[in-house]
């Protein structure tokens, strides 16, 4: 009983309990919470260290920058979940404190936008389509998304996977991300900075892996890959949406990797990856191709 009684206790104070409320809706730092709640830092740091120690909440560090959300699995998140499930939806407090953290958001999200790439690529028309056409039928269950820039895959096929999360290495574009995700109301959904060359999840961590327009501007594409096929279970699938920079006319910019489908195959094939679909559609300002690659089951592969 002791793990459900801590959780009891660390929310039988009402600020604390506005706390759990606010980080069930995307990962939120302090500054952020003491502005929505209108309490000071301290106070707000004491009470976010004891939801963090009943399990409610999880806490991770980007740089400077601390984060805490609900856990996205796990006992603590079934508990924090049930317990939010007992708030009146009309309760005013809470009516108040979700207005205040939508202006918050949206502020955090101007700033980025009004940066020079913080839209990111526009994608071709139909693109989106035959992603979901290409990825539908089968269940994609704990997704990873490298590169997630806006969070563009996450909100795509986001809501189908069991869990999601995505990387990037820029922190301005993992804000973005995650004001993108909160305004699509998919809370089982993360986003995280990390390198793509050096993933820090272990052998075969997804069912699903994504990469949206990353490689053309990637000084190791291959190894991009390479990494994707690692953390890839057994019979997992690579969905890969990229720019053929190496077959238009439109030469890549200076220092980047000429990416061909020739190249592309051969880089799968390197990282243990089974193509099974692809589709080349024009786009500008080089082609884009997208494709599924999967993962060989064990028995499969000693048996080719």
């Amino acid at each position: 009983m002791n793990p459900v009684l801590e959780a009891f206790k660390a929310v039988a104070d009402p600020s604390r309990l506005r706390l759990l409320a606010l980080c069930a809706r995307g990962e939120l730092t302090v500054s952020e919470l003491t502005e929505v709640v209108g309490q000071s830092q301290p106070r707000v740091s004491r009470h976010l260290k004891v939801l963090c120690a009943a399990g409610l909440l999880d806490r991770f560090r980007e740089h400077n920058w601390v984060y805490y959300r609900v856990p996205l699995g796990g006992a603590g998140a079934e508990r924090a979940r049930g317990l939010l499930r007992l708030l009146p939806a009309d309760d005013h407090t809470l009516r108040l404190d979700r207005e205040r953290l939508e202006r918050v958001l949206a502020r955090r999200a101007e700033l980025v936008r009004g940066r020079p790439g913080g839209e990111g690529v526009p994608t071709p028309a139909g693109v989106d389509a035959r992603i979901v056409d290409l990825m539908a039928g089968e269940a994609l269950g704990e997704l990873l998304d490298i590169g997630t820039g806006t969070g563009r895959m996450l909100r795509l096929l986001g809501v189908a996977a069991e869990t999601a999360v995505g990387i990037d290495i820029s922190r301005e574009m993992l804000v973005l991300a995650r004001s993108n995700l909160h305004a699509a109301g998919l809370d089982h959904l993360s986003v995280r900075q990390g390198n793509m060359y050096q993933l820090r999840f272990a052998d075969g961590s997804f069912d699903t892996v994504t990469i949206d327009q990353v490689l053309y501007r990637a000084e190791q594409p291959a190894e991009v890959l390479r990494e994707a096929g690692r953390v890839l279970r057994p019979g997992g699938r690579l969905l890969l949406v990229e720019f053929l920079t190496g077959e238009s006319a439109a030469s890549p910019a200076a220092g980047d990797v000429p990416i061909t489908s020739a190249a592309l195959a051969r880089w799968c094939a390197e990282a243990g990856l089974r193509p099974e679909a692809s589709e080349q559609l024009a786009a500008r300002p080089w082609p884009l191709v997208v494709s599924v690659a999967r993962r060989p089951l064990a028995a499969s592969a000693a048996a080719a």
